[in-house]
């Protein structure tokens, strides 16, 4: 076993200032949503460019609150990319419509619009883009697709923010967007959501929604059904500190990602993901694919460096094995998806991490590359 300890995934970014701002909240005894979700909502809207926006508990609730806006239900089905958290897939079920599974392109591991094509059916009324691993899908061609087929946009943002295609925030391109600020994403609240959306009755649809099915809280009439889909102003008021701090992590997670891919230079038998066609690059994790993925994660995990898979399929997920049968599309055709599960490692970049962490991991990767000698 090394004796530097270990190199963790996740360590999110947050200090002294977070906390303070937490304290503040506690002290004015508003504790509930209020003026500082207000206030992040704003702030977030300017940041992506979004003409409205509102907040939810987590990214997951906040992909179905916005498929629930655009009056997606039972009997619809939505197009979801096999390679992603089994989030974007569960948030359709939990709206009671069905996810239909996607195969990825090779390279950027987006969703590949071909294989959409050849799984859309008459119920089809919707396509979920996700923006994976740091960078964009090709929105010009979703929205090609989409156009082409009359179906909803529903971008899943969850590791998206900073992310943009041809120089326009991810996020803002569909119906709606949806982000997440978990505790692993490039700015966090603990727990919590944003959906953005363009159109003006998609929003009071998303406000009704989200708030018990009235506009605002304080009254008991109720015009409509809704639920409890709001966060607390503890969480916004961690989240504006890190909306502040957020050009630093980007700079940050850009610098420690350039660090790996220098020390990556000339080892043999490893590609690194960076930005897609026309994106940038904010990345989620150093995401590197090599020849077996397990051995590897095996070999660092032993070394106390604390990789991860790639997601694993949707269409192999065991929560999901309903909506498998002989006669599924659902069942056949997802090489891309599966490569990248067997090959596909991520690597941490954190505010914890340093460049001498970098060098330690690819020296690791070196040395769990390189063939056994023979006796």
């Amino acid at each position: 076993m090394a004796a530097e300890g270990w190199i963790r995934q996740v360590s999110p970014f947050i200090g002294d200032e977070e906390s303070r701002a937490v304290q503040r909240v506690v002290a004015s005894g508003w504790i509930t949503e209020g003026p500082e979700s207000a206030a992040f909502v704003e702030e977030l809207k300017e940041y992506v460019g979004a003409p409205y926006a509102v907040l939810a508990p987590n990214g997951t609730l906040a992909l179905a609150l916005g498929l629930l806006a655009l009056d997606i239900g039972p009997g619809d089905e939505v197009l979801v990319p096999d390679t992603t958290f089994v989030g974007s897939a569960s948030a359709v079920c939990l709206i009671g419509a069905k996810p239909v599974f996607v195969d990825v392109e090779p390279d950027t591991f987006q969703i590949d619009l071909a294989d959409a094509e050849r799984r859309t059916t008459s119920a089809t009324k919707a396509v979920m883009p996700v923006h994976l691993y740091g960078t964009a899908c090709d929105m010009d061609a979703v929205a090609e697709f989409a156009d082409r087929r009359g179906i909803r946009v529903v971008e899943d943002a969850a590791q998206g923010m900073g992310v943009r295609f041809r120089d326009q925030h991810v996020g803002t391109f569909g119906d709606v967007g949806c982000f997440s600020f978990f505790a692993d994403k490039t700015i966090t609240t603990g727990e919590g959501g944003l959906v953005t959306c363009r159109d003006g009755n998609t929003y009071e649809r998303l406000r009704m929604l989200r708030n018990q099915g009235r506009m605002n809280s304080g009254t008991f009439i109720h015009p409509s059904i809704g639920f409890n889909l709001r966060i607390t102003d503890m969480q916004a008021a961690l989240g504006r500190v890190q909306l502040r701090k957020l050009g630093a992590v980007i700079e940050k997670k850009q610098a420690l990602y350039a660090a790996y891919a220098e020390a990556f230079r000339g080892i043999h038998g490893i590609r690194v993901l960076g930005a897609a066609e026309h994106a940038n690059h904010v990345p989620f994790r150093c995401v590197i694919v090599v020849d077996d993925a397990t051995a590897l994660i095996t070999h660092l995990t032993e070394r106390q460096i604390e990789p991860r898979t790639f997601f694993y399929p949707l269409h192999l997920q065991p929560a999901f094995a309903s909506l498998r049968g002989p006669s599924s599309p659902s069942d056949r055709g997802f090489p891309n998806a599966e490569t990248g599960y067997a090959r596909g490692i991520c690597l941490p970049i954190h505010g914890g991490v340093t460049v001498d962490d970098v060098s330690r991991i690819a020296d690791a990767i070196s040395a769990g590359l390189r063939p056994t000698p023979l006796p």
